[in-house]
């Protein structure tokens, strides 16, 4: 096709536009179900045993409770807590002591002389080595089981509403890092001249933007999200003091002050190395600008790499640099797709060389990425069983069957790479030096208008201005119907598009899984037969169905439970309330107890909040140990009609 062919087809300016929207939704649609179903962070130490043994009963009373974890954690006054059965504390309320040797992570509280009998409930609470908290509870008796008052709280650490942002600024921080780094690169590497490209400015600042946002709200939330999941607490200074002492609150103060001498390098960038006009000072400026943009990129990755997977587990020496390898290959690819996308859109002037430069870096960057990985996969993994039997490595299944299609696109945006010629932006480029170039305002008497009216003797120099605009829009229209008119072009741009939608899913499930508790983890939890939060004892969801008849006027029903998942641990309760029309029917009142009689234990008290018309729903529900629980359900149809209902179920 000819560079002057008219062009047919939608309007450039729309394609942009709907192209945006597109991956916008995408955006919105992938995060949005990811945090649907993500819940609370999973923990990523797990509990491998306990001293007394979970529902054990022992003659005399112990000295001390003793805990024992996969992996390093943090602790505090409160990271342990023993409850007598009246819900007393029955420890000293002494900081755990570390008796950790060798390669066992243990800790322990001394409990009061002269304990009584009975049931005691063990609750902890501690953030894993990889900055998640982590939370469980179990009980154990001395002499024989007995009844108990304990009501553990409903909020798992990490989740709740605080939980759920946290969560959310995390993603956004991942994004914001690649548009940062895999930007700046496409411009210092690709497309030198992209930096005087308001749209790749814009990229790239946007980036810088929701990474030092993400990063400020994650520092905030930091002491609610390991604690009280309180959004108040989040300006509590002496709290925000802890964070800083930990590993993971001086990562993100860390993060905070590269991104200071990234926005310096941003300014260099698009402003003095923009406006250089001789050669050699602007490759002199290239070198510099790519030393000091690697050292800030590598230590931005490294803040990651300091506080998460990277640093705990095996060859933890080794795994850090790794992942900061691993980081950096990330940004530069997606980045630097996500800014050819933008400049193959949204700028006219992007020629065939940026593009085949970056075809070389995208390779680079696959060929770094498969090889840390690797390494990452094996070191996380660590077995064929946990890579199909574990969350953490399906996802990762899942990470590299996207990488996989992403190739394969990536495959055919090259072969359009290797037809793509410039001969569809030449004319314009030479049209628009012409079209460009300022005219001096008409002043003289004599002259006439332009245009076809020839109305006026003069131009007013408001109205040569306005003309002069008119122009330019009229000239940036003609290069971009010229450059959608090549076929080429247009092909690449939408195989650029394809593989940015699928970068998208990536991302996300990559994100996903820095908050999944690795396979090697779960499965030695899974091994060591614990019974807690992050290793749950095996089960199924409970489904319980329960008519009732308070005798008053509407006051007949049925009550549904269904308990998720049904095991040890936390669970999420739903309750739904039908009429005897079998339409959802709301009650003024609604209650639950828990109950393990054969042990003694309970009733446990849930207080269900409304969802909607007929629902009413729980989190964090915790059972304590495995068996036959009654299930009591008081339901109060009026002021004085109630009537309390029970039905046993196996939970755990």
């Amino acid at each position: 096709m000819s560079a002057t062919a008219p062009y047919a087809g939608p309007s450039p300016i729309r394609r942009p536009v709907a192209a945006a929207a597109l991956l916008a939704a995408l955006v919105s649609l992938v995060f949005g179900l990811l945090l649907a179903g993500a819940g609370p962070a999973s923990a990523h130490a797990a509990l491998t045993g306990s001293d007394p043994q979970d529902g054990a009963v022992v003659d005399t009373a112990p000295k001390e409770v003793t805990l024992s974890f996969s992996e390093a954690i943090a602790v505090g006054d409160d990271s342990i807590r023993v409850l007598d059965p009246s819900g007393k504390r029955a420890d000293t309320e002494a900081e755990p002591r570390d008796l950790s040797e060798g390669g066992t992570v243990r800790y322990g509280v001394a409990l009061h002389s002269g304990l009584p009998d009975g049931t005691y409930t063990v609750a902890w609470q501690a953030i894993s080595a990889d900055s998640h908290p982590i939370s469980g509870a179990f009980t154990f008796s001395i002499g024989a089981p007995s009844e108990t008052t304990v009501a553990l709280s409903s909020q798992e650490a990490g989740g709740g509403p605080v939980g759920v942002v946290y969560d959310i600024a995390r993603y956004a921080a991942y994004g914001g890092f690649v548009l940062l780094v895999g930007g700046s690169a496409f411009v210092l590497v690709c497309w030198r001249g992209g930096a005087s490209a308001l749209p790749m400015q814009r990229l790239v600042v946007r980036g810088w933007l929701t990474l030092t946002a993400a990063t400020l709200v994650m520092l905030l939330l930091r002491n609610p999200y390991t604690g009280s999941g309180k959004f108040a607490d989040a300006f509590d200074l002496v709290g925000l003091q802890s964070v800083l002492d930990t590993k993971p609150g001086a990562a993100l103060v860390s993060r905070l002050l590269l991104l200071g001498a990234a926005a310096l390098f941003i300014a260099v960038l698009f402003g003095t190395y923009a406006r250089r006009e001789d050669e050699q000072e602007k490759k002199d400026l290239t070198f510099g600008l790519a030393v000091g943009g690697g050292v800030v990129a590598a230590g931005i990755a490294a803040t990651w790499a300091m506080s998460e997977h990277a640093s705990t587990g095996i060859q933890a020496s080794i795994a850090m640099p790794v992942d900061v390898a691993h980081l950096l290959a990330v940004a530069a690819w997606l980045g630097g797709l996500a800014s050819l996308l933008v400049a193959l859109y949204r700028t006219p002037d992007i020629g065939s060389a940026a593009v085949r430069r970056f075809s070389a870096v995208a390779f680079g960057s696959v060929v770094v990425l498969a090889a840390t990985g690797i390494y990452q996969s094996w070191r996380q993994v660590g077995s064929w069983s946990a890579l199909t039997g574990t969350r953490y490595g399906q996802l990762l299944i899942l990470k590299v069957a996207l990488i996989a299609v992403l190739l394969a696109v990536a495959w055919f945006s090259r072969r359009w790479t290797g037809r793509l010629t410039d001969s569809a932006v030449a004319p314009s480029a030479e049209a628009s030096k012409t079209s460009e170039a300022p005219e001096a305002p008409k002043t003289s008497k004599t002259s006439t208008a332009s245009g076809a009216s020839g109305a006026s003797d003069d131009v007013a120099p408001e109205r040569a201005a306005q003309l002069a605009r008119q122009r330019a829009v009229l000239t940036a229209t003609k290069k971009k119907r010229i450059r959608d008119a090549d076929p080429e072009r247009s092909g690449l741009r939408r195989s650029v598009l394809a593989e940015a939608a699928v970068a998208v899913v990536l991302l996300a499930v990559t994100t996903m899984l820095t908050a999944t508790e690795p396979g090697r983890t779960e499965e030695e939890a899974a091994a060591s037969g614990a019974t807690a939060a992050t290793a749950p004892a095996a089960g199924g969801p409970v489904n319980l169905s329960m008519p009732f008849d308070t005798g008053g006027e509407n006051g007949k029903g049925t009550v549904r439970i269904d308990i998720d998942p049904g095991r040890t641990g936390s669970n999420d309760l739903h309750v739904w309330i039908d009429g005897s029309d079998g339409e959802p029917m709301d009650v003024p009142e609604l209650k639950l107890a828990l109950t393990l009689e054969s042990k003694d234990i309970g009733p446990l008290p849930v207080v269900p909040d409304r969802l909607a018309e007929g629902h009413w729903t729980a989190s964090g529900v915790q059972i304590p140990m495995a068996g036959d629980w009654k299930v009591d359900v008081t339901v109060r149809t009026s002021d004085i009609d109630q009537v309390t209902i029970d039905k046993n179920a196996k939970i755990g």
